[in-house]
């Protein structure tokens, strides 16, 4: 399992794993953005610190599978 991870952090580096990276990192980039602004916008509330981050976390998780769902590897 080490080894697998070992040879594609390799391959990521050397710019061979992905198919297009400003594709996967305009996607990441906007995922990100996407759980940032929440996280902002729910820090504002009254609630304890956790419920933010962990909805942010959540929401940010579930939507990472819809932007990246064209995301190619080589």
């Amino acid at each position: 399992m080490l080894e697998i991870g070992w040879f594609s952090a390799k391959l990521f580096l050397k710019g061979k794993l992905l198919r297009d990276p400003v594709y996967f990192v305009k996607q990441t980039a906007i995922g990100s953005a996407v759980g940032f602004f929440l996280l902002v916008l729910l820090a504002q509330a009254p609630i304890p610190f956790y419920i933010p981050i962990i909805l942010s976390s959540l929401v940010t998780g579930m939507i990472m599978p819809f932007l990246l769902k064209d995301f190619k590897m080589k």
